[in-house]
């Protein structure tokens, strides 16, 4: 990959959401753990100079919290599409929605759910750091962070092209 066409997919699966009885799915809220850890995520993406050109986020309570968290803690001001189609969404569907990123951008934040955040990890991962690609395989858990780096335009991210560069798992401290 030539530094003039790397482009950087960032997966954030949700942070810890609660449970309320008699609460629509798309409406559970963060819980208290999700709460600390939603702002350790946008620390982690502006120290680890992950700040994205573009936000397409699941419309979900959870997912939009998190972000908004995220991007108080981080200043991160990046336009930000709440897109119906990655609540619930397969990996084959994230693809799609990811392939339809506009050339300009270079660095994409997906906010979304599991399964399908793991499973369009794993899907792109055509190679990368061992210990990231294992980790992705054994667990994506709330809050956590994958770096995908592809070549080449948006349009033509295709299963097995990216390199998964690294995976953070972010943790607030409990006050």
């Amino acid at each position: 990959m030539t530094a003039g066409t790397v482009r950087r997919l960032v997966v954030l699966r949700h942070a810890k959401s609660a449970w309320p009885p008699d609460v629509p799915d798309a409406e559970r809220p963060l819980g208290p753990r999700g709460l600390r850890d939603a702002p350790a995520a946008g620390r982690w993406l502006r120290e680890a100079d992950r700040v994205p050109d573009r936000v397409v986020c699941s419309p979900a309570r959870r997912t939009r919290r998190t972000w908004e968290l995220a991007a108080a803690e981080a200043g991160l001001g990046a336009p930000v599409e709440y897109e119906e189609r990655a609540y619930g969404a397969s990996a084959g569907e994230l693809l799609d929605l990811v392939r339809e990123t506009p050339a300009r951008v270079r660095t994409l934040l997906l906010v979304g759910h599991n399964p399908g955040s793991q499973e369009l990890v794993l899907l792109l991962a055509g190679e990368g750091d061992a210990a990231a690609l294992e980790q992705a395989r054994t667990k994506f858990p709330t809050s956590a962070i994958a770096v995908l780096d592809l070549a080449g335009p948006w349009s033509s991210l295709a299963p097995g092209t990216a390199r998964l560069s690294g995976l953070a798992v972010p943790r607030g401290v409990k006050s």
